[in-house]
């Protein structure tokens, strides 16, 4: 899901990582609203906010918005920063501590935030909190899938799956129609991925409050452990094979 890159992706592992990581985005998503009133997976809206503060002449309020959009991309370089450092050493590990970092924030505000106003200072650091994980997650899957899979919002996945869905008119090949149909089934998964989250969580959200991150971490700790315990099974045919052809010699 995390480990491969470049040629040796296929459909299957941006399937399995639009799926998993589009519904996390969905539960922190709905989580944001439900608790702060605002959303905390992308920052589009706050450009529109903090325009809007500038000309009521509101300027901590403008201020606030603009740090969000601040946080989201502190968020993105952290995560690529340390995926490009460990995988000169590790390449297959490289994933690992940008989601694990992820995964922290996300208990960290499930276990100290409130539900509270968005002017209010906790407000504020859950907000930056959350964005800067959701800067992290479209960060690393954005670099993984070459830009195929985005998870933590769906303007730029509806634009695309409305492109490609007139394309079919238009595209006559067989293998042009095959791959444009991959195309829009990928698209389609991480639009529903995503509501299923924002839906589960809103649901979840009634019992569990913050803590409905709990089940957003839960999941990028199975997506971990998915790859690792591949990665292992992987480890053990090599070897299993080395060594039946050192026996066969």
């Amino acid at each position: 899901m995390f480990r491969h890159q470049g040629k040796n992706r296929t459909f299957v592992h941006n399937l399995r990582l639009a799926t998993l990581l589009s519904f996390v985005a969905g539960i922190v998503n709905i989580t944001g609203v439900l608790s702060i009133q605002t959303l905390t997976t992308n920052v589009t809206g706050h450009f529109a906010y903090f325009a809007e503060e500038i000309m009521k002449r509101d300027y901590v309020a403008a201020i606030t918005f603009f740090v969000f959009t601040i946080f989201f991309l502190l968020g993105a370089f952290t995560s690529n920063f340390l995926a490009e450092l460990i995988s000169k050493k590790h390449p297959n590990l490289s994933h690992v501590l940008p989601i694990s970092i992820e995964m922290i924030v996300l208990i960290a505000v499930g276990i100290f935030g409130t539900q509270t106003s968005l002017s209010s200072l906790e407000g504020k650091w859950i907000a930056f909190s959350m964005l800067f994980a959701m800067g992290i997650q479209n960060s690393l899957v954005t670099k993984i899938s070459q830009s195929i899979v985005r998870t933590t919002h769906l303007t730029g996945l509806f634009t695309d799956l409305g492109i490609e869905l007139s394309q079919l008119f238009f595209y006559k090949k067989p293998e042009e129609k095959k791959k444009l149909k991959i195309s829009i089934y990928l698209r389609l998964s991480i639009i529903i991925f995503f509501f299923i989250g924002c839906f589960s969580g809103g649901f979840l959200y009634n019992t569990l409050k913050m803590k409905t991150l709990f089940i957003a971490a839960t999941f990028l700790l199975i997506a971990l452990m998915y790859d690792y315990i591949r990665l292992q099974f992987h480890v053990i045919k090599r070897k299993t094979f080395h060594h039946k052809t050192i026996l066969d010699k």
